[in-house]
């Protein structure tokens, strides 16, 4: 039996799922560091993903040493990844995951690129590979179904991406991470979607000291 198609993501309480004070191209560059748009980026991204970063699952997953904290977030870390044979991103993504991620990517599964470029798959340790897909999002998603087998497809962003498989009809299931953080402006998760294209149902709540973890399973209308 096939796995669910879902997202997942860190949003702010005024619904925005990443900054916009500089271009992510920038905030990933050496050029960028003394940059003020930068360091903005940087401050309100750390304020959004800081109940992650001590969790004892993500720390011991990206070997940034051993021990951390334990309870529901470490819980949904852990079941975020544990669930996840394939992921699905865009290309503004992956550029800059490829400016900041450690040889070692933080995947350990196949990752499918939707891009214009053509380009050969790309292998790194700890079992990435990352496969550039050049011909739409539904091919991506079919590639991603093939290779995660049982496992669920996890569509990792940008936004953009995100919200053309919403549109599409192709997302089962999506988590939003509640953060108490307020942006004012960035990138909003829910911009260019098509409200009557589908229904949503609250699966689960799940809230900590840090964030609350929201669940809805998603109909087509």
């Amino acid at each position: 039996m096939a796995g669910k198609v879902f997202f997942s993501v860190t949003m702010s309480l005024d619904g925005f799922m990443a900054p916009d004070d500089a271009p992510v191209e920038l905030v990933f560059s050496p050029e960028g560091r003394g940059d003020p748009r930068v360091r903005r980026w940087m401050t309100k991204w750390s304020a959004l993903q800081s109940w992650v970063f001590p969790q004892r699952w993500f720390r011991e997953n990206l070997k940034l040493g051993e021990g951390g904290e334990e309870g529901v977030d470490n819980d949904v870390v852990r079941a975020t990844f544990e669930r996840t044979g394939v992921s699905v991103m865009g290309k503004r993504m992956f550029d800059a995951g490829e400016l900041s991620w450690p040889a070692e990517a933080p995947f350990h599964t196949p990752v499918f690129i939707i891009t214009h470029t053509k380009r050969d798959p790309w292998e790194r340790p700890g079992g990435t590979t990352f496969h550039f897909v050049n011909d739409g999002i539904e091919s991506a998603l079919e590639q991603a179904r093939a290779a995660a087998g049982e496992r669920d497809v996890r569509i990792a962003g940008g936004a953009e991406t995100i919200q053309q498989y919403l549109n599409g009809g192709l997302i089962d299931e999506f988590s939003i991470t509640l953060a108490p953080v307020l942006f004012g402006t960035g990138i909003r998760l829910f911009d260019h979607v098509d409200p009557d294209r589908f229904a949503l149902t609250q699966s689960r709540a799940d809230a900590s000291s840090r964030v609350t973890h929201l669940t809805y399973t998603v109909a087509k209308r």
